[in-house]
């Protein structure tokens, strides 16, 4: 089969670099590549240009494009049997696309596929702890897709692939700024299509660059997950209530310190119990004691920044019934 591999960017020329360098490593070779870059002017192109010894590809530029009207427009330019999405800031390992090809060949009622994400041995600590958060069944990483999951698997855009004919059944992606992809996942699924999680085939993600950014990022899927709901009507389940409800559980603790201090200390120790688990099961996995305290830095963050945005979104848009679907800012800068 042939694939179109869609990588919407917004400038980013070292992760773009980053990534084109590892599809010309690819031991499968049946595919193009479409850069669409939605940057302020095209200073990328030369840089895209570069590779065209060496891989199969085009560059399409329109400024300030957002990220599902850039996957959009690759889709249309696309040649391939397949479309594989895959974010900028990720970068395949050589056996990915053998692996995808493999998987789809010997399953013909698949029209859609997911794959899981990891951090690579060179990532700095912060970025494996940042991975950590992302994927660890201790955190939300427990309703993404890996190989054991909780609730239904849906597919996400840093790592997704779908058949071409299927996609513009669908009407590609919707518009939707935050949860875009999980959008997309769950039309697939109401049509009735099938979609697999491809547990082999992930990508190392390198993600958000500090604290920040990484808050920033959280708290908007947090509120896209209300958008979500608004818009499907099953897409909130009891456990994405979780880090809202660990949330609401500090502060109710801290309010209590002068008036029920059984309660205070109840929360003191669940919450010293959880940040020890994540310490000792980050530090085990990743090797390292410092990579284990940030982890438990970021998971805290994903916890409290994530809840936030899922409960700002339930009294602002469900109770109060203001406002229509979260628009992302202005990209924050790294």
């Amino acid at each position: 089969m042939y694939y179109s591999i869609i990588l919407p960017t917004f400038g980013r020329p070292e992760e773009v670099t980053a990534f084109l360098g590892s599809l010309t490593k690819q031991l499968f070779k049946n595919f193009e590549v479409i850069v669409v870059d939605g940057s302020p002017d095209t200073s990328l192109q030369e840089l895209v240009n570069g590779y065209k010894d060496k891989l199969t590809l085009s560059y399409f530029y329109k400024k300030s494009l957002g990220a599902s009207e850039s996957r959009n427009l690759g889709c249309e330019h696309a040649k391939g049997e397949w479309l594989v999405f895959i974010d900028s800031d990720c970068i395949l390992p050589p056996h990915y696309m053998d692996v995808v090809d493999s998987f789809l060949v010997s399953h013909t009622e698949i029209v859609g596929y997911g794959g899981p994400d990891a951090a690579d041995d060179n990532f700095s600590p912060f970025q494996k702890a940042v991975n950590y958060a992302m994927t660890s069944m201790l955190t939300t990483g427990g309703i993404r897709g890996k190989k054991f999951h909780l609730g239904k698997f849906h597919m996400r855009g840093f790592n997704m692939g779908m058949r071409r004919e299927v996609f513009f059944n669908v009407g590609g992606f919707s518009g939707m700024q935050v949860a875009e992809d999980l959008d997309l996942s769950m039309r697939l699924q109401k049509a009735g299509y099938k979609t697999s999680l491809i547990p082999d085939a992930f990508v190392y993600h390198r993600r958000k660059a500090n604290f920040r950014i990484f808050w920033h990022q959280l708290y908007f899927h947090g509120k896209g997950r209300i958008d979500l709901h608004l818009k499907h009507g099953n897409a909130l389940k009891a456990l994405h209530l979780l880090p809202s409800m660990f949330m609401i559980s500090i502060l109710s603790a801290i309010v209590a310190i002068w008036f029920v201090p059984w309660w205070f200390y109840l929360v003191l120790s669940g919450v010293a119990v959880y940040t020890l688990a994540v310490f000792a099961d980050s530090s085990i996995q990743n090797k390292s004691i410092w990579v284990g305290l940030l982890s438990v830095v970021t998971s805290l963050e994903l916890l409290i920044a994530y809840g936030l945005g899922v409960l700002r979104n339930i009294i602002y848009r469900m109770v109060f019934k203001r406002g229509g679907e979260s628009k992302k800012a202005t990209e924050l800068k790294k």
